[in-house]
């Protein structure tokens, strides 16, 4: 699959174009297991999180952000009305950090052997039952889903219990992620009060001259624990490797921010 070149309005949001399914008719899904990371083993399960929200946020736990860590302010993810911040570290031990304003530190092993540095995003998605807060982690080859529901971090599974990521192209499923303000319509409605999770693919034409970009929305459980493809549209048709919508569908986003941007990114060795 060809890649764009990168396109100076790489800020624009891709909310108003249209996608279609990155893999569920081959049977491993651009999001879900068979996407991502080859190199890498299992995403880590464990939770170092403690007792959920109350109105006044996580309750304090842990020692904050170690070190070599650049914390990076996100979204509010417990509910006290305060951002909070996130962080990676690197090394054999990668792992991705919250640390709320309330005082709660917590945080999950990525799993992944990826050679590139890790970059994430955490924002609030739509879920089947209102709001979660979730982290993307970009890892340069695959883009790694958790939810950052009651004061823990743990991985998204899809309905079969593996860890749902997103593929960047590297086993030719999709280029990126984003959340959109809008979802299809559906009974001639639609939701632009919350973002939405969707998967992203460009793919060049033949001759490499234009691009097709596409998205699969996806479909969170309560919590954002659980994730399955849900409805897939076409975003652009004929676009030009330098339009933003392009250059939008080979990043990992959540609403304004942009990994690598306006999030955390794992320290340099």
């Amino acid at each position: 699959m060809r890649t764009p070149a990168e396109d100076p309005a790489r800020r624009r949001r891709t909310g108003s174009v249209v996608m279609v399914t990155l893999a569920t008719v081959a049977g491993l899904a651009a999001c879900g297991p068979g996407g991502g990371d080859p190199a890498a083993p299992p995403a880590a399960s464990e939770d170092t999180g403690g007792a959920g929200p109350t109105s006044e946020g996580c309750a304090p736990t842990g020692d904050g952000p170690p070190g070599d860590a650049e914390p990076r302010e996100v979204a509010d993810v417990d509910g006290d009305d305060e951002n909070d911040s996130a962080w990676l570290t690197g090394g054999d031990q990668r792992r991705l950090g919250i640390t709320t304003a309330s005082g709660a530190t917590f945080s999950v092993s990525l799993g992944s052997a990826s050679p590139e540095r890790a970059a994430a995003v955490v924002d609030h998605v739509a879920t089947e039952d209102g709001t979660a807060p979730v982290a993307l982690v970009d890892t340069g080859r695959a883009v790694r889903l958790f939810s950052v529901a009651g004061c823990g971090l743990t991985p998204t599974r899809n309905q079969e219990g593996v860890p749902y990521t997103f593929d960047k192209g590297f086993t030719g499923q999709g280029t990126g992620v984003e959340c959109a303000d809008e979802v299809p319509t559906v009974d001639g409605d639609r939701d632009a009060d919350r973002l939405h999770l969707a998967a992203l693919n460009a793919e060049a034409s033949d001759d490499g001259s234009v691009f097709t970009v596409t998205r699969t929305f996806v479909d969170l459980s309560a919590g954002a624990t659980r994730a399955t493809d849900g409805v897939e549209e076409t975003v652009v048709e004929g676009a030009p490797a330098d339009d933003a919508v392009v250059a939008a569908a080979q990043r990992t986003s959540c609403g304004d921010r942009v990994a690598g941007e306006d999030g955390p990114v794992e320290p340099a060795p």
